[in-house]
């Protein structure tokens, strides 16, 4: 059978024709129609439709509130608090310190994301793992911890915090002063502690009256311990007789009975601060060596004289 060819002419057809004479009479019209005028600089700004969809949710910034309180009581922890707002990492690498205060109810702007809580108060401390949404977040940490206060005397006399100094420690197992927490307390102070028992070593003056006890920190509460010396403060001088004129320049030492050395000292008349006990005086003066012995009685202050025999 022969195929019949159809030319692109009668292939278009009829309605083919009047379609493309109607959009070249429409080309034409729109290309007589001037061009829209430039905007004014004064004119009003095109306002967007209203959205018929779900508003989108901002993404800005986000409040973070903290505060404190004792774990024992619950009261709210009105100072001494060190705050510190870690920001979590998504490649596993340490988090970063994003914000810091020392405001008892701190407020901080973040981005919303994870982060960590670290309240410090004192030698204690507490932390919280949060994540922080746009509606932003109010969060508390319990930190079990309370305050130590130390002072000395003799008998019932208070003894000046100048000459007082202070150690505290962690006991473990067999050692009362297993770890030091605080090397160098002074007398008054307020020490924040983690909740606990502690030992405490006293020491009066810079030899060996030292006094050392246990005390109980409890959460919340502030506990105040005195220890009680066994000490006097002594003054040594070399003389040539009595109750005479002591020799400048003069070097002491104060050494037990068996020989050891307790403290040295160079002058007129030195004052050292003993444990109650015996103890043998040494003077030194231009080549020539002098001794006595002598005892220190609690609470009693007094001079020691070397009579300076040839």
């Amino acid at each position: 059978m022969r195929r019949k060819t159809l030319s692109p002419l009668r292939a278009f057809g009829r309605a083919g024709l009047i379609a493309a004479a109607w959009l070249l009479a429409a080309s034409a019209a729109l290309a007589q129609v001037p061009p829209l005028p430039p905007t004014r600089p004064d004119a009003p700004a095109t306002v967007p439709l209203p959205q018929t969809g779900p508003a989108t949710a901002s993404t800005g910034p986000a409040s973070l509130t903290l505060s404190a309180q004792f774990s024992g009581d619950r009261k709210p922890i009105r100072s001494g608090l060190v705050w510190r707002v870690l920001a979590e990492t998504a490649d596993g690498s340490p988090p970063r310190i994003v914000a810091r205060s020392t405001e008892a109810e701190p407020h901080f702007t973040l981005e919303p994301g994870a982060y960590v809580l670290h309240a410090a108060y004192g030698f204690a401390s507490g932390t919280k793992r949060v994540s922080l949404g746009q509606q932003g977040l109010r969060e508390q940490i319990a930190i079990s911890a309370g305050g130590l206060t130390l002072a000395g005397s003799i008998g019932e006399t208070p003894i000046q915090a100048a000459q007082l100094t202070f150690q505290v420690f962690v006991p473990l197992q067999g050692n009362s002063e297993g770890r030091l927490v605080v090397g160098d307390a002074k007398a008054g102070d307020l020490i924040r502690l983690p909740e606990g028992t502690y030992h405490v070593v006293s020491t009066y003056g810079d030899s060996n009256a030292i006094q050392r006890a246990d005390v109980t920190v409890e959460s919340g509460k502030v506990t105040d311990a005195t220890l009680h010396h066994r000490a006097a403060r002594v003054t040594l001088k070399l003389v040539a007789s009595p109750g005479g004129e002591a020799f400048a320049g003069t070097a002491f030492s104060v050494l037990t009975p068996g020989g050891d050395v307790i403290r040295e000292a160079i002058g007129a008349f030195p004052q050292v601060i003993l444990a109650e006990g015996d103890y043998v005086l040494i003077a030194r003066q231009e080549g020539q060596v002098f001794s006595k012995d002598f005892k220190v009685e609690t609470g009693l202050d007094r001079d020691i004289e070397v009579i300076a025999t040839k």
